[in-house]
């Protein structure tokens, strides 16, 4: 069923910002220490549960153990610490999703799929995009020290 909308494109804005969130929300935090120990939380059980980030966090190591060994410059620091960033926020966001999912439908819907594999294609398409970065970044001054080039 396809949904039309009244509202004007301003409209809409003026309207989502009006909405509170404690209206809707049974908790929010009003104390930065307490949304910073959740967002701990949130860390841990990443590393508890997810045996991918665990993955990723073995091979960000590695990258960082190469890029000391290859003397990288700070262009390229930033570029790998860019794409392993990205690549660590997209398994986040795919847990929070699928979490999110789960809880809202017990029923296997072909829509939950839809939505469970698209996140899990988008951190799958993050970790493609950081190896290719860290190929170009990385494997010309590893040939080189290798003495392949």
């Amino acid at each position: 069923m396809k949904q039309t909308h009244d509202a004007s494109g301003l409209e809409r804005i003026r309207e989502t910002r009006r909405i509170n969130p404690e209206d809707y929300s049974p908790i929010v935090s009003r104390s930065r220490w307490a949304s910073f120990t959740y967002a701990a939380a949130g860390c841990a059980y990443m590393l508890r549960h997810q045996k991918n980030l665990r993955i990723q966090l073995a091979a960000a190591a590695t990258v960082v153990v190469m890029g000391l060994w290859l003397g990288l410059g700070a262009l390229e620091w930033a570029l790998l610490v860019l794409v392993i960033g990205v690549n660590f926020l997209m398994e986040f966001i795919n847990a929070a999703l699928e979490a999110a999912v789960n809880l809202a439908s017990s029923e296997i819907h072909p829509l939950a799929r839809v939505s469970k594999d698209v996140a899990a294609g988008a951190s799958l398409l993050a970790a493609v995009i950081a190896v290719i970065v860290g190929l170009l970044v990385m494997g010309p001054p590893l040939l080189a020290r290798l003495g392949w080039r």
